[in-house]
C-alpha cells in the first residue's frame, strides 16, 4: 500500500476528521434528553445517564487496540471498519424500543469514534510535516472539543422539533460522505508487528476502567458505600495487573516505558482533566438549566453554542501560535481561562443565569481550546517517532476515559441529591450542581500547577541535553 499523496492527505483528513466529529457529536448529544429518557424508560437519572458513560468507556477500549491496529492494519481498512460500525450502530439507536437495545446501538456505534480519532492523529504525526504540526493538531483538536460542546445544542434542538431518534437517523449521511471519500483517498503503509497481541493487557484494563466508572455510577443509589470501595480496590488490582502482563508478556498492548520521559507524565495529566471539565462541564450545563432554570432542552443545549464555535475558531489559531511561539505559553495561557471559567460557576452559582452560564463557558472554552491540541502535540514530540502511536493511542484513551468517567460521577451527584435531599427538585438539583461545580474546579487547578511544572521540566531537560 502507497503513502498517501500530498495533495490527497487533506482530502484523507477530512474524511476522518468528520466521522471522528459526528461520533463525538453523538458522544453528548443525547444529555439533554436524560429528563425525557429517564421518564420514557421509567429509570433514574443516574441509569439513563450509562448511554454517554458506556459509550465513552467502549471507545476509550477501543482506543486501547489503536497502537497495535495502526502497526498490523491500514488506516483505510481501519477506517472502514469505523464507519461500518457506526452506520449499524447508528441504526439500532434510532430504532430502539428499550433502553438496552438502546444501549447497545450506542456501544456498538462507540467503536467507530475509538478507531476514528487515533487513525486522525496518526496520520497527522505521521504525514505531516513538522512546521505544520500545531496547526494539524490544533484542527483535530477543534474537532474533538466542539463536537462533544455542540452535541447537546444538536440534540436538544432536533428533539424538541422532531424526536430524540431524529438525532441519530440525521448523522447517516454524513457517516456516508466519509466513507466515500476515505475510502478514495486514505492511504498509509502500517509499520507491522513482530509479536501478537496482548489480550491479557486489554482485559485487564478494561476490567480496571470499567470498575472505576461503575464505581461512580453507584453513587447515585447508594452513595461512597462499601460497594464503591470495593469496586476501587478490584480496579486497582486489575490495573496492577495490566501492567504486569503488559511489560512481562510476549507482546504489549502499548509502550509504557514513555512515561520515563518525566514531562509526558504531566502531560498525561494536563490532557486527562481538560476532558474531564470539557465532558462534565458539558453533561451538568444543560440538566442544571433544565432541572433548576427550568429552561427547555433547546435552550439548555444552545448555552453550549456561542462557547463551542468559539473554541472551533480558537483551535487552529492555538496552534499556529505554538508553531510560531513554542507551546508553553498558549498552553500556560488556556490553563489560566479554563480555570477562571470553570471556578466562575461554583463562585457565581447563586447568581446563574442561562446568560452567565453562556458566558463562563465561553471563558472556560477559549481556555480549553488554547491548550487541548497543543498539549497533545508536545507530548508527541517527547518521544521518538516510533512511539508516537503509543503516546496517540495512550493520550486518546486517557481523554475519552476522563468523559467516561467525569460523566459517570457527575451524573451521580445529581442523582444522589435529588433522591436524598430535602426540598424541591430544582432545590436538590441545586445541590448536587454545587458539589459539581466544585468537582469541576479542582481539576483546572490541577491542570495549572501541571502546565507550570511541565514546562519548568522541559526547560531544565534542553539545558541539559546542549
Amino acid at each position: 500500500m502507497q503513502q498517501t499523496k500530498p495533495k490527497h492527505i487533506y482530502a484523507a483528513l477530512g474524511a476522518l476528521a468528520l466521522i471522528t466529529f459526528i461520533g463525538i457529536l453523538n458522544e453528548t448529544s443525547m444529555n439533554v434528553t436524560y429528563p425525557e429518557l429517564a421518564s420514557l424508560f421509567h429509570v433514574s437519572l443516574d441509569v439513563v445517564q450509562w448511554i454517554t458513560t458506556g459509550y465513552l468507556l467502549m471507545v476509550t477500549i477501543t482506543m486501547g487496540t489503536t497502537a497495535y491496529l495502526l502497526r498490523q492494519f491500514t488506516a483505510r481498512r481501519l477506517h472502514l471498519v469505523a464507519v461500518t460500525a457506526f452506520i449499524v450502530g447508528d441504526v439500532l439507536s434510532a430504532m430502539a424500543v428499550n433502553l438496552p437495545m438502546l444501549l447497545i446501538g450506542r456501544l456498538i456505534q462507540s467503536v467507530a469514534t475509538g478507531l476514528a480519532t487515533p487513525i486522525l492523529f496518526h496520520l497527522i504525526f505521521t504525514e505531516i510535516p513538522r512546521e505544520k504540526l500545531g496547526a494539524m493538531t490544533g484542527f483535530a483538536g477543534m474537532v474533538i472539543s466542539f463536537a462533544p460542546a455542540l452535541g447537546p445544542t444538536y440534540g436538544g434542538f432536533i428533539s424538541e422539533a422532531f424526536s430524540w431518534r431524529m438525532i441519530f437517523w440525521l448523522l447517516l449521511l454524513l457517516a456516508l460522505i466519509s466513507l466515500v471519500v476515505g475510502q478514495l483517498y486514505i492511504r498509509n503503509r502500517p509499520l507491522g508487528n513482530a509479536q501478537s497481541f496482548s489480550y491479557g493487557s486489554l482485559i485487564t484494563l478494561a476490567l480496571s476502567l470499567f470498575a472505576v466508572v461503575y464505581a461512580c455510577s453507584t453513587i447515585g443509589k447508594s452513595g461512597f458505600g462499601l460497594l464503591f470501595w470495593g469496586l476501587l480496590v478490584a480496579a486497582v488490582i486489575c490495573f496492577g495487573l495490566f501492567i504486569y502482563i503488559n511489560n512481562h508478556g510476549h507482546s504489549q498492548l502499548f509502550d509504557l516505558t514513555v512515561f520515563k520521559v518525566k514531562p509526558l507524565r504531566l502531560s498525561t495529566l494536563t490532557y486527562f482533566s481538560l476532558q474531564f471539565i470539557n465532558i462534565g462541564i458539558s453533561l451538568v450545563i444543560p440538566l442544571y438549566a433544565q432541572y433548576v432554570l427550568h429552561t427547555s432542552a433547546t435552550v439548555a443545549g444552545l448555552i453550549l453554542l456561542p462557547g463551542s464555535v468559539l473554541g472551533a475558531f480558537l483551535a487552529p489559531l492555538a496552534g499556529r501560535l505554538a508553531d510560531e511561539q513554542g507551546f508553553r505559553r498558549p498552553v500556560t495561557f488556556g490553563g489560566t481561562l479554563l480555570l477562571v471559567g470553570t471556578a466562575c460557576f461554583a463562585v457565581f452559582q447563586h447568581q446563574l443565569t442561562a446568560w452567565w452560564m453562556m458566558l463562563f463557558f465561553v471563558i472556560l472554552r477559549a481556555g480549553f481550546n488554547f491548550a487541548f491540541g497543543n498539549t497533545i502535540s508536545n507530548a508527541s514530540v517527547l518521544v521518538e517517532q516510533r512511539n508516537s502511536s503509543d503516546v496517540n493511542s495512550i493520550f486518546n484513551m486517557v481523554q475519552q476515559f476522563a468523559g467516561s468517567l467525569g460523566t459517570g460521577l457527575l451524573a451521580s451527584v445529581i442523582a444522589l441529591t435529588q433522591q436524598h435531599s430535602t426540598g424541591s427538585l430544582a432545590q436538590r438539583t441545586f445541590v448536587g450542581g454545587r458539589i459539581d461545580y466544585l468537582l469541576l474546579t479542582a481539576p483546572a487547578v490541577v491542570v495549572v500547577i501541571a502546565i507550570v511544572t511541565n514546562y519548568r521540566w522541559q526547560r531544565q531537560l534542553s539545558k541539559t541535553s546542549k
